[in-house]
């Protein structure tokens, strides 16, 4: 891959601005916004990685893993929504799924501990957490909104805030989980994964690249229950008032 071949590759680009034109979608402005930030975007993340591994500095790889997760906890934190302190909760969370994977990959020798391991898999498990935890409040504040009732009457009967919102959360954190499960029934059949592609492409064994994706899978699994439990467990209580009443989300 070169310069040359990847301007050839735009044909993939016009293809769906056309496709937007033809049809009247209005699409071709952010279609092309988003080419443009992804090959910025790509391309210093690119210059930035290749000074950090050659840099071997424990430093500079904490401060990407920094830069991932705040970049992420933004991306969550900007959506509206009335969960008060939920950019503290989301970072709360990235961080604590990034010391207990990063803790057990590295401890137990699994990876090694360099910038080549730890900054690809980070991001892969953050970018993850990012999507799972923005999938998760919307469907927990979608199942509260729909069961305001059903909350207040357990409340006046003297239920808990825990009790009251139990239901609502179990929803909320299963619906979060099943696109990664489901997704990981037919990984292998109807699509190979991003990192088993890229090894194969790089020249690697296609069994090592197997084993590599599995980690990754394994990885994804803790991550997406993780983030959906331990986001619901902190985020719940403020929605309830002093006097344990549901405050209204609309």
């Amino acid at each position: 891959m070169n310069a040359f071949t990847l301007a050839i590759a735009l044909i993939f680009v016009l293809i769906p601005i056309m496709l937007s034109k033809t049809f009247r979608l209005d699409l071709e402005k952010d279609t092309i916004i988003a080419v443009l930030r992804s090959v910025v975007q790509l391309f210093i993340v690119g210059y930035l990685l290749t000074f950090v591994f050659e840099s071997e500095g424990y430093f500079f790889i904490i401060l990407m893993v920094l830069i991932i997760i705040g970049a992420a906890v933004q991306n969550v934190a900007r959506k509206k929504t009335p969960i008060k302190g939920i950019a503290w909760k989301v970072a709360i969370t990235f961080i604590f799924i990034e010391v207990l994977t990063q803790g057990i990959l590295i401890g137990f020798n699994i990876i090694p501990a360099t910038a080549q391991y730890i900054i690809p898999i980070s991001g892969m498990i953050i970018g993850n957490s990012m999507v799972l935890g923005i999938l998760f409040l919307n469907r927990f504040l979608s199942e509260i909104e729909a069961r305001e009732d059903e909350i207040d009457l357990i409340l006046s009967l003297g239920g808990t805030t825990k009790q009251a919102i139990h239901t609502q959360l179990i929803q909320a954190v299963k619906a979060s989980m099943i696109p990664t499960i489901e997704s990981q029934k037919t990984i292998g059949l109807v699509q190979l994964p991003g990192m088993m592609s890229g090894q194969i492409i790089a020249g690697a064994s296609p069994i090592q690249a197997v084993q590599f994706q599995l980690l990754i899978v394994f990885l994804l699994l803790t991550t997406a229950s993780v983030t959906s439990i331990m986001l619901g467990l902190l985020s719940y209580p403020t929605l309830f008032n002093n006097r344990k009443q549901l405050m209204r989300l609309r």
